[in-house]
């Protein structure tokens, strides 16, 4: 059995969008999807309209690692999923993931395209069916066993930049089995429409090779805000 959280910040507008378009909200493996809202959140959450599976969390603590973890702790499932906002996930999600564990791995994640079909934005999603330097990224999509993740600490609440990168580094570590579903999500370019396109891919290489070399996590954050506009996050 399915739980899907989705941390969020005055994300309104792409939740709607996702629950009006989601069809793994039907599936009978799906026992719930926890919006995980940080405390600060303004928007009219609310009003918006969703299936009796989606349960409004509103988190004690601001960060995705925060209320990840906060939503992790409540969710009833046996496997957690952790899904983006502003991420569409394909028609078959939820087989997909089930099939991946039948195969007997204990996690995954999805190859993804994005919203805008620009030749330099198809280059950079090729490389997330692939295994490398940028998997784990949350907006590939991470499922897990409950089990391993508990096992694993659960997100480093520290970690207040690229937890999703430090789980994963972790799971290497703990040799988690896992595996790259090559079946698109389909991810927002609102990042590259409110940056250039080498302005993000030279901050997010900056930002990586800066983690792997222990840059501690608040300095992390504090020189993406620097370099990329995030106006959308409010």
């Amino acid at each position: 059995m399915i739980s899907i959280i989705i941390p969020a910040h005055n994300e309104y507008d792409n939740l709607q969008r996702l629950f009006s378009i989601a069809c793994f909200l039907e599936h009978n493996k799906l026992v719930e999807v926890i919006v995980a809202l940080s405390p600060g959140n303004s928007d009219d959450i609310e009003l918006l309209e969703c299936s009796s599976k989606v349960k409004i969390l509103r988190c004690k603590n601001k960060g995705r690692a925060s209320q990840m973890n906060e939503a992790a702790s409540l969710a009833v499932g046996n496997t957690l999923v952790f899904l983006h906002a502003d991420v569409v996930p394909p028609a078959e999600f939820i087989d997909n993931i089930l099939q991946s564990l039948e195969d007997g791995y204990d996690a995954g994640f999805f190859s993804y395209r994005f919203d805008k079909d620009k030749w330099y934005l198809r280059i950079n999603a090729a490389f997330t069916a692939k295994d490398g330097l940028f998997t784990g990224g949350g907006d590939q999509c991470l499922f897990i066993r409950k089990k391993a993740f508990e096992q694993l600490g659960r997100f480093n609440e520290q970690q207040v930049l690229m937890e999703d990168f430090e789980f994963f580094a972790r799971m290497k570590k703990e040799r988690i089995s896992y595996t790259i579903i090559k079946n698109d999500l389909v991810v927002s370019a609102r990042k590259y429409e409110s940056n250039s396109y080498l302005r993000v891919n030279l901050s997010n290489f900056i930002l990586v090779v800066l983690f792997k070399l222990g840059y501690p996590g608040n300095k992390l954050k504090s020189l993406h805000n620097k370099l990329i506009r995030t106006p959308y996050n409010g």
